[in-house]
């Protein structure tokens, strides 16, 4: 690659729950550095085709990573299109908002429902993309959570999902390399249409946080672009939070 070439110039990246918030930030910053992106969402199609229509080469797949099949539909999209795959964002993700001393509304079923999307469903993705991957020495990037890494998030299912993909990274890095880095980005609490009505939460991170705010998308995006083409980085998990679990 020369001085003046994009950081994914000729690359193709999938980025999973890319149609807003975080994933559609990190999928556009790809695009600018010259990705060919496969975008993906379970339910807001028409977000998901505009946004391809707005990238320069991109290409939305509709569908649930935690359902059969689905991570299968997407590498094939980018390898029908493109014929390679070098980077895979796991970014897709659930949560349910309650309280961590609820024991009660923190039923088995709310477990399986996160952990379904969270866990299961990153696994797959992972599985099946890897050996495009290796083919093309490439990386993953998961989006986790501060949550998997501080005792804090929007529940403990969900916290703790998080951090089985921190911990599934570094097990994932330790077993793939040379041929495939794993890497994570963690952020604290992120200014999304997801978190959009978390209003005491938000102004709790502006009182203790260094940096005296919640995260915007856009501050995760040059973190994850470094994490995606960086050749000898693997098996880290990159908090980026202001601050946040300092206090």
């Amino acid at each position: 690659m020369s001085v003046d070439e994009p950081a994914l110039s000729g690359k193709v990246a999938i980025v999973t729950g890319s149609t807003s918030g975080i994933g559609a930030a990190i999928a556009r910053h790809f695009a600018r550095h010259g990705a060919g992106i496969v975008l993906n969402s379970v339910r807001s199609v028409e977000a998901g085709e505009a946004l391809a229509a707005e990238l320069p080469d991109a290409v939305y797949v509709q569908g649930s990573i935690a359902e059969p099949g689905v991570p299968q539909r997407l590498v094939d999209a980018a390898l029908e299109r493109w014929g390679r795959l070098d980077v895979l964002v796991n970014n897709a993700g659930t949560t349910r908002s309650i309280p961590h001393h609820d024991l009660e509304a923190a039923s088995l079923d709310v477990w399986r429902e996160i952990f379904e999307t969270n866990v299961f469903g990153t696994w797959e993705m992972t599985r099946v993309a890897a050996p495009h991957l290796t083919e093309q020495q490439g990386s993953v990037v998961m989006v986790t959570s501060l949550a998997g890494v501080r005792p804090v998030g929007s529940s403990v299912p969900y916290a703790s999902s998080k951090a089985a993909l921190n911990h599934l990274t570094a097990l994932l890095a330790n077993a793939l390399g040379p041929g495939l880095r794993v890497n994570a980005v963690a952020p604290g609490l992120v200014d999304t249409p997801w978190t959009a009505d978390w209003d005491a939460l938000h102004e709790a991170v502006g009182a203790m946080a260094p940096m005296r705010r919640s995260a915007v998308p856009d501050d995760l995006v040059d973190v994850a672009l470094v994490l995606a083409t960086n050749t000898y980085l693997t098996g880290q998990v990159i908090v980026v939070d202001g601050g946040f679990g300092l206090r």
